[in-house]
């Protein structure tokens, strides 16, 4: 079974991956075999970290209004390929703990081992990203002084976070907590469920 620390190694990876040219129109290099949940993994930091870009573009207050709209629409289906990338990775530790025989009281945690991965994934970035900030030569001292901060209380957070994924992981391999999966069903993606869409027909 992995481990946080297993999650946040390729995470990182990823990431310095994505800076050497630091493009949002790059082609990912996943290192890792198709079907595998590194793979996924990887796969998973990949769209997390363009997306990431993408929130900085388009937030440019003087970006042409068309470019914007379409910028929208990729952070749209980057959003869509996320969820549905964390709900493959669930399938992954329900196949895992398939043959778990939860014992009577079983809870059942808020979150899913994959949207905590997700999470970790997040979190990744929010520490690379607010290091960078240390090695910035047009600030002051008092915004390194907050970056470091902040870099300290992020750690903090990856240090708490790993450690109720790995205990979450092994409550569930116990059968002391249960399993458990509910898909997103994100309505405003289906133009089945979606008023605007549908009434267009």
């Amino acid at each position: 079974m992995i481990t946080a620390a297993h999650c946040f190694t390729i995470f990182d990876r990823c990431i310095d991956d994505y800076h050497v040219h630091d493009n949002v129109d790059q082609s990912i290099n996943n290192p890792f075999p198709q079907g595998s949940i590194d793979h996924d993994l990887y796969l998973k930091a990949w769209i997390d970290t363009v997306q990431w870009h993408f929130e900085d573009l388009i937030r440019d207050p003087y970006i042409d209004p068309v470019a914007g709209m379409e910028l929208k629409r990729k952070i749209d289906k980057s959003n869509q390929h996320r969820t549905d990338l964390v709900e493959r990775i669930d399938d992954y530790f329900l196949e895992s703990f398939s043959g778990v025989k939860y014992i009577d009281g079983a809870k059942i945690n808020s979150e899913s081992p994959a949207w905590v991965v997700d999470r970790m994934s997040i979190l990744a970035l929010k520490i690379y990203h607010a290091k960078e900030q240390l090695d910035r030569q047009d600030v002051d001292e008092v915004h390194r002084e907050k970056s470091l901060v902040r870099v300290s209380v992020l750690e903090e957070q990856k240090t708490d976070l790993s450690t109720s994924f790995d205990e979450l992981l092994e409550d569930i391999g116990k059968g002391e907590r249960r399993m458990k999966v509910y898909r997103q069903m994100k309505l405003y993606n289906d133009p089945a469920t979606n008023p605007v869409l549908y009434k267009k027909k």
